[in-house]
């Protein structure tokens, strides 16, 4: 709400529809989602929805922005934070989430993963998801390249390592979620930590 008027920003408005459209997509999932369910986990008219988005795939893809954004920035460190700390820190953040107000990581997570999922057969959602990937990607490899650069690491392929970090942590969280291992993250982390970060390291 604005502190001047008391009125909803668009920024408001669009937070309650994309919370909406994460309660609705929980209880009914991608398949079976109309707007209508969207509206129905709302205090506003179903009619703000139709002014903002030209339907459900609209709604969808700036749904999926949201949902990314969430996570990618969420991510603080200072200029002090050692390439290591920073290590820990972002891929703690994929595998373990951010603290919402409502509904937990995992919550969160299954959603994402659905979509997902479906992107499979959308060109559109699987380039969205491409671009989180690659973005994920890029975070840890830079910060690999500055331990290098720092000589807190040894001389690897930063891109190559930042990848496989990557693609543990979408193994986990899918593991995670799909077959309900509940472990899986934070075994996830214990490999990352004892077979690649540890690595990292000069000889002594």
């Amino acid at each position: 709400m604005s502190e001047s008027d008391g009125q909803s920003t668009p920024q408001d408005t669009r937070e309650v529809i994309m919370e909406a459209t994460f309660r609705a997509l929980s209880k009914h999932g991608y398949k079976d989602l109309r707007v209508r369910d969207i509206g129905e986990e709302m205090d506003m008219s179903r009619q703000v929805i139709h002014y903002h988005f030209d339907g459900k795939y609209d709604l969808i893809s700036s749904f999926l922005e949201y949902i990314i954004d969430q996570y990618e920035g969420s991510v603080e460190v200072d200029d002090e934070t050692d390439p290591r700390t920073e290590l820990d820190v972002r891929i703690d953040r994929c595998l373990f989430g951010p603290e919402f107000d409502d509904f937990s990581h995992w919550d969160r997570m299954k959603v994402y993963h659905e979509l997902y999922a479906y992107a499979q057969n959308d060109a559109e959602h699987r380039a969205l998801f491409n671009e989180h990937y690659d973005r994920l990607r890029e975070s840890i490899s830079t910060v690999i390249e500055d331990g290098i650069e720092q000589g807190a690491f040894r001389d690897v392929d930063a891109d190559l390592m930042g990848q496989l970090i990557t693609d543990v942590i979408h193994a986990a969280r899918g593991r995670r979620i799909a077959l309900g291992h509940e472990d899986a993250p934070d075994e996830a982390k214990r490999a990352v930590n004892d077979f690649i970060l540890d690595s990292l390291y000069p000889p002594q």
